[in-house]
């Protein structure tokens, strides 16, 4: 598992910083970051959360090649 550089650009596109995003969800900053870094596989529910709260799809952050 790489760096997620999609849920970054997505989030950066909201103008949210690690905090915010985390907040929306119910997670810590170092959760989202750990996230972005890939060395943190999220639940599918923590999936979802993020990509309602960022307007996207799971395809297009988390499984799309």
């Amino acid at each position: 598992m790489g760096k997620n550089l999609r849920l970054k650009s997505a989030r950066a596109a909201k103008d949210m910083s690690q905090k915010d995003l985390a907040n929306a969800v119910g997670v810590t900053r170092q959760t989202i970051n750990a996230i972005e870094n890939g060395d943190y596989n999220p639940s599918i529910k923590l999936c979802i959360a993020i990509c309602k709260v960022l307007g996207k799809t799971l395809d297009k952050i988390f499984w799309e090649d």
